[in-house]
């Protein structure tokens, strides 16, 4: 298997250092540029990033000399394969600096949300509509480019409930109402760094309930006439609140059906879900991507984010309601499957199908 040369811009932070750990230790890609802002530019990697992760510093990562995301974008163009992208900038920024790596045809697999509404961009969790990469086609002709393009992550709350929901779009979902308990690494913080969230309970996150109404619904699009059509229905309204724990993303979910499945067809249709990632053996795709919990008390964040190595996501209690038709909890791992993970996985899924050459 060919090694791909990868980059990580915005390597300096929360969602970037979790991508040099999963990089440095990936089969199929070799950690060979980090980039972040000029304040950190020059500097080696160990000086530049205060760490943040559990797990220690890569050393091959920790000797590496970070270059500047936006000055040096033709350098690290010409010494990678591929790039994620993590930067913390304006979204204006961002969106006009993704588009310079994909004009120099340097692949862009991005954690931002500043390309996602973009129809001919596409916004990828590679276990539910891995056939959306191909509507990449028609970004390269739309800017004379052969190999760059910019492949997108869903935000990372709509992970806690979307798998869950997805495999039952045969029952024709109408309504859902998708309360989010969120961990504070979604921030891109800690306790440390924030110790305001210390028994306490933020009940906004900025932009973050408009994203979990609008973003499913592209997600369960389809391509027409080479770009990306939404879906309308199921109606979603969110809730999105902030919660004193270190990862995972929790939510209760409360959906109507057109037609409505008994529990056990539920049950079975979580249960015999299988998607392109696993039948392409992809090293980060789950055995099992949904594990449903019989007891009352479960999922809980603590026992059951890193299911999977963080990559599959956990559902219980579910149960008929007085309001909708059925109501569950629903947990993932928000900067693995919801963040960084979920982006190595699009790029996996991006190597595998040939995007990537």
């Amino acid at each position: 298997m060919k090694k791909y040369r990868v980059g990580v811009i915005g390597a300096t932070g929360m969602v970037g250092q979790r991508f040099v750990t999963l990089v440095s230790k990936h089969p199929w890609f070799e950690l060979a540029a980090l980039a972040a802002s000029p304040r950190s530019a020059g500097k080696l990697y160990r000086d530049a990033a205060h760490w943040m992760m559990s797990e220690p510093m890569p050393e091959s990562a920790a000797n590496m000399t970070v270059l500047d995301a936006t000055a040096d974008i033709d350098k690290i163009a010409g010494e990678v394969d591929f790039v994620f992208s993590a930067v913390n900038m304006t979204k204006q920024e961002i969106y006009a600096l993704e588009l310079e790596y994909a004009k120099r045809e340097c692949p862009v697999i991005s954690n931002n949300s500043a390309h996602r509404g973009d129809p001919d961009v596409p916004m990828v969790v590679a276990m539910i509509n891995p056939e959306h990469i191909r509507v990449i086609d028609s970004f390269r002709k739309r800017l004379g480019i052969k190999r760059g393009l910019i492949a997108v992550k869903s935000n990372c709350s709509i992970q806690s409930y979307v798998p869950a929901l997805h495999p039952l779009l045969k029952y024709r979902p109408t309504k859902v109402l998708a309360c989010t308990y969120q961990a504070i690494s979604g921030a891109g913080k800690n306790f440390e760094t924030w110790p305001e969230m210390i028994d306490n309970v933020i009940p906004y996150i900025g932009g973050e309930e408009e994203k979990s109404e609008l973003e499913p619904l592209k997600i369960w699009g389809h391509i027409e006439n080479g770009v990306i059509v939404n879906a309308v229905t199921p109606s979603i309204t969110t809730q999105c609140i902030r919660v004193p724990v270190t990862d995972g993303h929790l939510a209760a979910v409360f959906v109507s059906f057109e037609e409505k499945p008994s529990i056990e067809e539920i049950k079975a249709a979580w249960a015999g879900y299988r998607a392109r990632p696993q039948s392409l053996a992809l090293p980060s795709a789950p055995k099992q991507f949904i594990h449903y919990f019989e007891e009352p008390d479960r999922p809980q964040t603590r026992l059951d984010r890193e299911l999977e190595g963080g990559m599959a996501v956990s559902v219980g209690r579910l149960r008929e309601d007085t309001q909708y038709d059925y109501k569950f909890v629903s947990l993932s791992h928000n900067t693995l499957l919801g963040a960084a993970g979920g982006a190595v996985q699009l790029a996996e899924l991006l190597c595998a199908e040939g995007y990537i050459d």
